[in-house]
């Protein structure tokens, strides 16, 4: 479980992140949602660590990620996998090469033990015969596979997704968020997703924190969320057709 207490996050006066405490559960989704300049971003990136807030507790099973120095933070960055928004894979590199990366990062296995995981990883999210294939041959979709094969390959306590749907169509998108789900629940990992796609939240949504202008506005689940009354976040799921809809 991540346990954040009390954090404040800002740059110069601006304050980002105003007393945010929450838990983030195990083998469970926990989606983080909010519109765009809410601070939904700056909080996943203070969970990481890559920024350092001004007060608080960002808390992977009771270690303190704010107060370690780098060398701790590296341990606990072990146990993280992370699918980024754009599927950031290595252009030069093959997918098989893709998904061993962490492997050389973080593992003394030999070659052969981590072309074994990287063929275990890649049939886990479904993927065959595209080891040898580079990111510019497979389809969007495909990436964002082998974008969570790569982040599942050494075994995460954590795992991190920031914004996996986006550019992808209503059908693969779908797809994704199951497999999401699917591994969270077989690993028992903690899930942290940030996304916009009211889909996603309506279909694994197991916890779901809302952020508005910095500040946690609201906590529920894929069930209670269309039953809020609370006004911010009417505002913003009426933004959505589909959950307008299921308001009304």
């Amino acid at each position: 479980m991540i346990s954040v207490k009390n954090l404040y996050k800002s740059f110069g006066e601006r304050v980002v992140l105003h007393d945010i405490s929450t838990d983030f559960k195990v083998g469970e989704s926990n989606l983080i949602i909010g519109m765009s300049g809410s601070g939904k971003t700056v909080l996943m990136k203070c969970l990481v660590g890559l920024f350092k807030p001004e007060s608080g507790q960002v808390l992977f099973n009771e270690r303190d990620m704010v107060s370690m120095n780098e060398q701790e933070q590296s341990s606990i960055r072990q146990d993280i996998g992370m699918v980024f928004q754009g599927s950031a894979l290595f252009d030069s590199l093959t997918v098989q090469e893709n998904v061993i990366f962490p492997l050389d990062m973080y593992t003394n296995m030999s070659l052969g033990e981590k072309i074994e995981r990287a063929n275990f990883c890649l049939q886990r999210v479904n993927l065959e015969n595209v080891n040898n294939l580079y990111p510019s041959e497979i389809s969007g979709g495909m990436k964002k596979r082998v974008a969570i094969a790569r982040a599942i390959a050494n075994n995460p306590k954590y795992l991190f997704c920031d914004e996996p749907n986006s550019g992808l169509d209503p059908r693969t998108a779908a797809v994704i968020d199951e497999l999401i789900s699917e591994i969270t629940k077989e690993y028992n990992i903690t899930t942290i997703i940030n996304t916009h796609d009211m889909n996603s939240v309506l279909q694994i949504g197991d916890n779901v924190a809302f952020i508005y202008q910095g500040n946690l506005w609201w906590r529920g689940d894929k069930h209670s969320i269309c039953e809020t009354d609370n006004p911010e976040l009417l505002e913003f799921l009426n933004a959505s057709e589909l959950t307008k809809r299921l308001i009304k």
